[in-house]
């Protein structure tokens, strides 16, 4: 057994970076798993990586004190994008509620206590679910693990000036409304249709009521939809977990300097 005294000032980093990642990172970030059980996980993970990854011998200084707050910094923007990628299931849900006349009415989302679609909600369960059933939590555990490789541990400074971090965080953002885009439209495309016919039908049976025939209507029909292409949109979240994995290697490339 190797002696873990001296790299313990490299382990508290290896520490700081992992819990930093659990603030950001969908499913571990979720406010009812208690922060004792974080901690825990955070620690006995250090604990693991401090013998696989090439960890040196540090000395607690000023230096030490910077190292700290970088380690925080790349456990929270690597967290910050995984979390940003999967947004994209929430605002999906967010175009579907506001075409079939749910968006007025929205839940509390556990994750960051503040409200959010329904159909987001739901959707974005069921992914997490997804996410779970492929093992794709312990790829993002694989994406911190191999973060060293790209941004070691005695790295003191992160390029933050670089104009190319800054236009691959918009990039992502962008390609985030794209997917969440992409995902809605079917839903979206068929309540637009709806409301053309229902438009024709008010010009063409004034005595019909079509607003209050028109909600009752786009529910149903949205609800339909949904079923039919739930499927699909499983393929759609699969490929989306993919482009979270790119997303959070092209960060760490950018950040590490490669």
């Amino acid at each position: 057994m190797v002696d873990i005294f001296p790299y313990f000032p490299s382990m508290l980093l290896v520490f700081v970076r992992v819990t930093s990642f659990f603030l950001m990172m969908p499913i571990f970030s979720y406010r009812t798993i208690p922060n004792a059980a974080k901690i825990g996980i955070g620690f006995f993970l250090a604990w693991i990586m401090i013998y696989t990854i090439d960890a040196p011998v540090l000395e607690i200084d000023g230096t030490y004190f910077l190292l700290i707050i970088k380690e925080a910094l790349v456990g929270i923007f690597v967290g910050f994008i995984a979390y940003l990628m999967l947004s994209a299931i929430q605002i999906a849900g967010g175009f579907i509620d506001f075409q079939m006349g749910f968006a007025i009415a929205n839940v509390i989302d556990p994750q960051t206590g503040a409200q959010s679609p329904l159909t987001g909600q739901y959707l974005y369960m069921i992914s997490l679910l997804f996410l779970l059933s492929v093992n794709g939590h312990h790829l993002l555990m694989d994406g911190i693990f191999y973060s060293y490789q790209f941004i070691p541990i005695d790295q003191p400074w992160i390029p933050f000036g670089d104009e190319g971090l800054a236009e691959f965080v918009v990039k992502a953002f962008n390609s985030m409304f794209i997917i969440a885009f992409q995902m809605a439209i079917p839903v979206v495309g068929s309540l637009f249709l709806v409301d053309v016919a229902l438009g024709i039908i008010a010009r063409t049976v004034p005595q019909l009521n079509v607003f209050v025939v028109g909600l009752p209507v786009k529910i149903g029909v949205s609800f339909i939809v949904l079923f039919i292409v739930m499927s699909v949109l499983m393929v759609v979240v699969s490929r989306l977990f993919e482009t979270m994995l790119e997303t959070m290697r092209g960060l760490l490339s950018l950040m590490g300097g490669l």
